[in-house]
């Protein structure tokens, strides 16, 4: 062999190890219905989840040009690190720092709700980021606007074109690229989850009693496994210093006064505070809430008054006990999950 060709054969051979040393991306996986969750709400027929879609959702997501002068994003209100919640304001904050009226929800799980916001106002979630861009006190900005800054924005057209077929950047294609990013973000890996599903976890004993006086006092409103069963209830709150009335102002019918949407009880150690309006930093404030603060209203919800009496009968001992189990339903992996993150893996 000549020298020549010895050269170009080690050359081959240390390029073939380079190749079979370098990092290899994961395969893209879509949306997956986790063991042991229902079939999803969302109509992923109309709105497959892909990777090019994924990742211009993502974008979008962490994008402040959806607001009028380039500062707030989807991602300002909804922090991964908080199970994408505002973590530490009770009500959100906007653009020019204008403050809502409401306590940012969580961002998860979103393929089972029919409908959103606290109030149920927005009924298809390929609709929903219209609220807070439009909103006056959240990104105060038009949609027209928004289309046209993304138009001229590199490298938008390119991802549209790869996610769409088009580069023609539209209301609807925005919207759907924001759907497949929110629906990726599924929360099933808690402790509860793993202890469902038998891969080797128990309950302690704290946390199997506390599991208990879940199902007793909770579940009904609470449901297993997504933690809510999405409807609309009063739960004794009263009347905040807005005097938000909840679903009543989507629905104008008087039994809706005072009712919001059920929260899930995933994530809980990450989402402070608590309630539509933000107004508990603990959750043994929660608890107080619901064993001695209950409110009677002519709408509160029947569960909540089951003995004459408002509110839910609990001890000590009791709550420190299901304060136990609340914490199974902590899932570290979701908030720190790099595909979520506003950097790319």
């Amino acid at each position: 062999m000549s020298r020549q060709q010895w050269m170009i054969l080690s050359a081959m051979v240390l390029f073939l190890l380079a190749c079979s040393k370098a990092p290899q991306l994961a395969a893209f996986i879509g949306f997956r219905q986790p063991a042991g969750f229902p079939a999803p709400a969302y109509k992923f027929e109309n709105n497959q989840v892909t990777s090019a879609g994924f990742e211009l959702g993502r974008k979008l997501f962490y994008e402040p040009r959806l607001s009028r002068n380039n500062t707030i994003s989807c991602g300002f209100c909804h922090l991964q690190t908080s199970a994408f919640t505002h973590h530490g304001h009770d009500v959100s904050h906007g653009i020019d720092d204008r403050l809502g009226s409401r306590n940012s929800p969580p961002i998860m799980n979103l393929a089972w709700s029919t409908t959103f916001m606290w109030d149920g106002g927005v009924f298809d979630l390929d609709l929903q980021p219209v609220a807070p861009i439009t909103n006056p006190v959240e990104m105060d900005e038009s949609l027209d606007n928004v289309l046209q800054r993304l138009r001229n924005t590199a490298p938008y057209p390119a991802l549209f074109q790869k996610a769409f077929g088009s580069a023609d950047i539209t209301t609807a294609r925005m919207m759907k690229a924001l759907s497949q990013f929110m629906v990726m973000l599924v929360s099933d890996q808690s402790k509860y989850d793993s202890v469902k599903r038998q891969q080797g976890v128990q309950f302690t004993t704290e946390e199997q009693q506390g599991y208990a006086l879940y199902q007793q006092h909770c579940s009904n409103c609470h449901r297993e496994p997504l933690f809510t069963d999405y409807s609309f209830r009063n739960n004794g709150l009263g009347a905040g210093p807005n005097n938000d009335e909840g679903r009543y102002a989507v629905t104008l019918d008087p039994v809706d006064k005072y009712r919001f949407k059920v929260p899930s009880l995933r994530n809980l150690a990450y989402t402070a505070p608590y309630m539509h309006d933000g107004r508990f930093y603990t959750l043994a404030a929660v608890l107080r809430h619901y064993t001695s603060e209950v409110q009677d209203m002519p709408t509160l919800d029947p569960l909540l008054k089951q003995h004459g009496q408002p509110g839910i009968t609990l001890t000590s001992t009791e709550q420190t006990q299901l304060l136990a189990f609340l914490q199974t339903l902590n899932d570290p992996s979701f908030i720190s999950d790099k595909r979520f993150s506003e950097e790319a893996p």
